[in-house]
């Protein structure tokens, strides 16, 4: 095989017209089928970048999000997300590489026979390599502080060609040249270094618990701005934005991982947010508007500001955020981001006191909603116990953990059992695995390990969540809240030095 020479070019265009979301017209574009067992193309797969430009990749080779500067930054390439539920997403979406086989017509990667997506050994440097009967064709991406890299590789017989009608995008791209290899070198160079860096699981962890740790911390590195510290909870339209929780999470991983530069920067950011003002945040902390603040937030940053070592207790973090102490949770939003309400989440990241318990002394469970035992077992109980150390709880939030884990399925579990959806959920999942392996829990634990690392993609990454029956991806690809869950887990079963 050799490198493919005659690349077919950018072709800009401007889409005209205005764009409909609701699948529901006849005048509305559909999503081009996947292969059998493959997600649907134009959902990200896979995330490329070091915390500059962030590059969102599917299953066929496309970029489907592209944003700067920071992972939180602007999009340079517009995929809705609503367009992508609705199943009513461009061909064109954006930079699409096509093939043509001995002079026939140019076809998309999602038309291949088969396609396999992988990550370069411990960089997020990532490899689509797509078959058309006897030929292959090979695709790598990599970024670099402001700049995307691809290069491509096939057989003489084949022309690769990349189309965009992104122009900013395709400015942005550097394709099979000089300045392209040099990216891609840097990348592997630098994601490398940045790992050997961290600390390493204990010896006595199995492989495929080192490779999810690894995969875990290059996302986490992939989605953290490295300038500002703003963590994205993924590299999609309506993800890239900052959750003070999902923020928090990676926050902890950082620190037990050995990235103290890392959970310092991003506890700063969060301390600089009007926690009060909003839901989540764009990365230079400004407040996104349509969403109140949730009653988990403060929370969760004095948790980060006492793991970061910038504050000394949580408690104390949680009177300088909140100087109208005990803090405010009641009436409002939690992670599930429905209506208001008195939510166990947001009671036991407040302070733990009056969460809502059901059932006698010696057999108490905990639920979603303070004085509704009917709202179901919820899998935020595992916050009791990690890491908000609820002690008073830990007998009740084990019982709870066990019987969702019991009924959960091969992929992992839901939110909550009032959950509306059967698709497990990848947070909730590698939570309850951290927390049951902190309460000694340990066969429970691999068991749902077992479940995140069904539910991963090949390359390791892990979606929001995922088709209950197929286990393929069914949104954002890859969570930073899941990996970093994923990490404290992995760090709990096997902490390492």
């Amino acid at each position: 095989m050799s490198w493919a020479r005659a690349v077919l070019g950018l072709v800009a265009a401007v889409t005209a017209g205005a764009l409909l979301l609701s699948g529901g017209s006849g005048a509305d574009p559909r999503t081009p089928a996947g292969l059998a067992g493959e997600p649907a193309p134009f959902l990200g797969t896979a995330v490329v970048g070091d915390g500059g430009l962030t590059a969102a990749i599917d299953a066929y080779g496309d970029v489907v999000d592209l944003r700067a500067p920071g992972p939180a930054g602007r999009a340079l390439i517009e995929n809705p997300a609503a367009r992508q539920a609705a199943g009513t997403v461009p061909s064109d979406t954006g930079i699409v590489p096509w093939v043509s086989i001995d002079g026939r017509r140019a076809r998309p990667l999602w038309t291949a026979d088969s396609v396999e997506q992988r990550y370069r050994e411990g960089t997020n440097v990532v490899v689509t390599t797509a078959r058309f009967g006897r030929e292959r064709v090979r695709l790598v991406y990599a970024a670099g502080w402001s700049r995307l890299a691809c290069l491509t590789e096939a057989s003489p017989r084949v022309r690769i060609g990349l189309r965009s009608h992104e122009p900013e995008a395709e400015r942005r791209l550097d394709c099979d040249d000089g300045v392209a290899r040099a990216t891609v070198r840097a990348a592997e160079r630098g994601d490398r270094r940045w790992l050997g860096r961290g600390r390493p699981l204990a010896a006595s962890a199995p492989p495929w618990a080192v490779a999810m740790y690894r995969r875990s911390l290059l996302v986490l590195r992939a989605l953290t701005d490295r300038r500002s510290g703003a963590v994205a909870a993924g590299a999609r339209d309506g993800w890239a934005y900052v959750w003070p929780r999902d923020a928090a999470a990676a926050v902890l991983a950082f620190a037990a991982a050995g990235y103290h530069e890392q959970a310092e920067r991003t506890t700063r950011f969060l301390l600089g947010l009007g926690l009060e003002e909003a839901a989540r945040f764009h990365g230079d902390g400004s407040p996104v508007t349509g969403r109140a603040a949730q009653g988990d937030a403060i929370g969760w940053v004095a948790a980060a500001a006492q793991a970061s070592g910038l504050i000394g207790s949580a408690r104390h973090a949680a009177r300088i955020l909140s100087p109208t102490y005990p803090l405010p949770w009641r009436d409002r939003a939690d992670y599930q981001e429905g209506g208001h309400g008195d939510y166990l989440a947001n009671a036991i990241a407040a302070d733990g006191t009056k969460v809502p318990l059901y059932g006698g002394k010696s057999s108490r469970r905990l639920v979603r909603r303070l004085g509704d035992p009917k709202s179901g077992l919820d899998s935020a109980a595992a916050w009791a116990v990690e890491p908000f150390r609820r002690r008073s709880l830990y007998p009740a939030a084990r019982r709870t953990m066990l019987a969702l884990a019991e009924h959960g399925g091969r992929f992992g579990i839901t939110p909550s059992e009032g959950w509306p959806g059967v698709d497990p959920w990848t947070a909730p999942t590698a939570w309850t695995a951290w927390s049951l392996a902190a309460l000694g829990e340990r066969r429970q634990a691999l068991h749902l390990l077992a479940d995140l690392r069904r539910a991963a993609t090949s390359a390791g990454a892990l979606p929001e969540r995922v088709d209950a029956h197929t286990g393929v991806p069914a949104s954002t690809t890859p969570l930073a809240w899941s990996h970093a869950f994923a990490i404290l887990a992995l760090r709990e079963l096997w902490p390492g030095r």
